[in-house]
């Protein structure tokens, strides 16, 4: 609650606590048993830094007045001021790097379409969030759809193009609705349409929902799908920088590289810069998913371990068992053991370590997991969510879950063994899209690191 002591906090509360709460002064910030204290210094929250964020739970999603109340349109208004191609340059300086999984780096994208001679542009927000233990997205586009609609208006601005689209899964139909009405109040705010704030500015936005595919995640599955075409990958190059949205130079971010641009322009790109590490710079907006006490949202600094997201903000696990491995990066991350939990959470530590920080998912389990089995449903997720143009992705997760079955099965187990690691080097390296080649890191990890899971049974006789 939002009193004189500031935003009060409560909890854990349940339906039959309410009466009691109320009656004691919940609406004024009043003492109780059930009192946090005021929510900014509970240490949960305290410990993060909160930029994406930092309205959501906070201001009315719909408001513009609160949303200029607490920041909102800074970072745009800065934009104006400085033009299009000092916007590319600060996005640049800033080091943000693509929060959608391959960490590619946000301005130098926005510089490849700004320098390409075309007569219509696009920016495209890819929010198909279909990772598993990613919740990110949803939540910002319900809680603060005003921030992704001023990154977006930014991007337009330092590229040059004049419409844009919000491509969102179907099974987020909240989310949907939130932004739809969202888009309409800022064009009534004018903060969409012809002349921006006045300036010079022209840029529409529409969204677009998807039909269940996690295909379409991939950039230009995604722009196929916007097309009114199925979704499937597209051949690079040319890339959508380039050719992308009916052949014309596009955009490409998600989420939550689109909603931290507002914040780099607003307290600018050196600012932003110095929170991080190495070349993993800003902040990145983990999600703390699967057996853990504390699931949800956490927004800190690139740097900080993944044993300290686990067991300071997440608890540790929810059964109170052991945390016997930890899937970082959606369903095609790594499964890393304890003796990698020390990994600072930053782009290339994890590349090193053979993983990905990916959509900044992480699902934990505790010493109840199969690893086999969860081999085996990366292998079974691709041969189910493959669009099928390419053989290695198509075929080769078939035959993976085959090899795997065998494997543990106990059927000529070496030479299943050596039939899954050619496999995976196959999908690795000839696939077209990292739904194939991301595909062999979960099962190479859990073979590497839970050995023992893949032999329940003796060498099958003949």
């Amino acid at each position: 609650m939002t009193t004189e002591r500031g935003r009060v906090g409560y909890g854990p509360v349940t339906p039959d606590a309410v009466p009691d709460l109320v009656a004691h002064g919940l609406l004024d910030g009043a003492d109780h048993p059930l009192c946090q204290g005021p929510v900014n210094d509970h240490p949960w929250l305290r410990a993060q830094h909160r930029l994406c964020f930092a309205r959501v739970g906070i201001t009315d999603p719909l408001s513009t007045e609160d949303y200029l109340a607490h920041g909102g349109l800074v970072g745009l208004r800065a934009a104006l001021e400085l033009g299009p191609a000092a916007v590319v340059e600060e996005v640049v300086e800033s080091g943000l790097r693509g929060r959608g999984g391959a960490g590619f780096p946000t301005g130098v994208k926005w510089r490849t379409v700004a320098r390409t001679d075309a007569e219509s542009k696009f920016v495209c927000c890819n929010a198909d969030e279909g990772d598993s233990g990613t919740f990110a997205d949803r939540m910002l586009m319900e809680g603060d759809p005003f921030a992704l609609i001023e990154g977006m208006l930014i991007a337009a601005h330092a590229v040059g193009a004049r419409e844009g689209y919000v491509y969102i899964r179907s099974e987020y139909p909240d989310a949907v609705a939130t932004m739809r009405q969202a888009i309409a109040v800022a064009r009534a705010a004018g903060w969409l349409g012809d002349r921006v704030l006045g300036s010079d500015l022209s840029f529409d936005l529409h969204v677009r929902v998807g039909a269940g595919a996690y295909i379409c995640g991939e950039e230009t599955a995604m722009l196929e799908s916007i097309e009114g075409k199925r979704g499937i990958v597209r051949s690079k190059p040319p890339i959508p920088a380039i050719t992308g949205l009916f052949g014309k130079p596009t955009v490409v971010n998600n989420v939550l590289t689109l909603a931290s641009v507002p914040a780099v322009l607003a307290g600018g790109a050196r600012a932003y810069a110095e929170l991080g590490t190495g070349r993993s710079r800003g902040t990145q907006v983990f999600q703390l998913a699967g057996n853990v006490a504390r699931g949800g949202v956490v927004e800190t600094a690139f740097g900080t371990t993944l044993r300290e997201l686990i067991t300071t903000f997440g608890g540790g696990t929810r059964s109170g068992r052991p945390v016997r491995a930890v899937q970082v990066g959606g369903p095609l991350g790594a499964y890393l053991p304890d003796s990698q939990f020390d990994l600072p959470l930053d782009y290339e530590a994890f590349a090193a370590a053979g993983a990905m920080l990916g959509h900044g998912g992480i699902v934990v389990f505790d010493d109840a997991v199969d690893l086999a089995e969860m081999a085996r449903f990366a292998m079974a997720f691709c041969a189910e969510e493959s669009c099928g143009k390419c053989t290695p992705c198509r075929v080769g997760a078939v035959r993976g879950v085959e090899a795997i079955d065998k494997i543990v099965g106990g059927r000529d187990r070496d030479d299943n063994l050596a039939l899954l690691n050619d496999l995976c080097d196959l999908m690795a390296d000839g696939s077209l899209c990292a739904m194939g080649g991301l595909t062999p890191q979960p099962v190479r990890s859990a073979l590497q690191h839970f050995p023992d899971d893949f032999v329940r049974q003796k060498e099958a006789k003949p």
